[in-house]
């Protein structure tokens, strides 16, 4: 009977893991049909959409947006919960500003920045997996805290960097081949989630992770440090969002971020990556980020007015929530 086991499991194994694969990319050419349509939609509703300044304002839209939902995908294929990546784009946006005004180097000051973001997402990574507190409760917590943090040091006022940002403007409102930068970078992280996820030791110990930790501890996989690592990229991406809010808008705003987690999280959920952890992926969280800006857009372009947007985006939550909870019930 074991001899049976040993040779039926490997190829059952690897059917499984077909029919995983398999139904990523049907949830992927899904999503693309989404956004096709939707975009279509638009289209038909607004001679506008199409401009070329509103499809260049919809790309931007999509980089800001995705690189930090990125950053929350990679926490919530473990089934954690980043709830203070719109603070860490607060606290990373006034240091940064600061740091400008004192005359630091452009590099110098992009290094601090992301140093601090990732600093910033390990500490989470180290109450989660030290002190062994929730995600949602040490990440609500450092979500209120870092958000006073950033009022603190700024007197609640923002910083303006109109006079020194000089070549550190170039990140958020420069453009190469016709695309703005925060596209090329949105692009290079996407790619970069992408590999590591899908080819390397680490992505395949977060969807372990993910999916049973307590059987990926007894195979052999360091939880602890996959937690470190998921909750420090989340933090670092963060920071890179906000150093682009920096660079496009000149001034450090203490109240930057406010919101972002939700927005990150709608995306990544709309992108077919399960709060439940261990699946979902890059290319769901990108053609997610797309799919929310588009639809923000149409809202934008018919009138509908910011509060009501928040009711809308609030219910494709909790519809994408739900159909996720029907199909695991199934």
């Amino acid at each position: 009977m074991s001899e049976q086991q040993v040779a039926v499991s490997p190829n059952s194994n690897n059917g499984q893991r077909w029919m995983q694969g398999l139904s990523h990319r049907l949830a992927a050419g899904g999503l693309f049909l989404v956004l096709l349509v939707l975009t279509v939609i638009a289209a038909l509703i607004s001679d506008a959409f199409l401009n070329p300044f509103n499809l260049v304002n919809v790309l931007r839209q999509i980089a800001l947006y995705g690189i930090v939902s990125m950053g929350l995908t990679f926490v919530i294929l473990t089934a954690g919960i980043d709830l203070s990546v719109g603070s860490i784009v607060a606290v990373v946006a006034v240091l940064t500003a600061m740091l400008l005004n004192m005359g630091l180097a452009v590099p110098l000051v992009l290094l601090v920045a992301l140093a601090c973001g990732a600093a910033l997402g390990l500490v989470n990574g180290i109450g989660i997996t030290l002190i062994k507190i929730p995600p949602f409760i040490m990440t609500l917590g450092t979500m209120v805290m870092l958000r006073g943090l950033a009022l603190t040091i700024s007197d609640g006022r923002p910083i303006d960097v109109a006079s020194t940002v000089g070549n550190y403007a170039w990140i958020g409102r420069g453009s190469a081949l016709g695309l703005p930068i925060a596209v090329w970078i949105f692009a290079g992280v996407a790619v970069i989630g992408f590999v590591v996820l899908s080819f390397t030791r680490f992505g395949r110990n977060v969807y372990a992770v993910g999916s049973n930790p307590e059987a990926a501890h007894l195979s052999g996989i360091n939880v602890r440090r996959v937690l470190l690592g998921v909750y420090t990229i989340s933090g670092l991406l963060a920071a890179l969002t906000s150093v682009i809010f920096v660079s496009r808008l000149s001034v450090g705003e203490p109240t930057a971020g406010t919101g972002l987690e939700l927005e990150a999280i709608a995306i990544s959920v709309i992108g077919g990556t399960s709060l439940f952890g261990g699946q979902g992926g890059i290319v769901g969280t990108a053609i997610g980020a797309a799919i929310l800006a588009v639809l923000a857009n149409i809202m934008n372009l018919v009138g509908i007015s910011p509060f009501t947007q928040q009711i809308v985006k609030g219910a494709i939550i909790i519809v994408a929530v739900s159909s996720e909870v029907l199909r695991r019930r199934r």
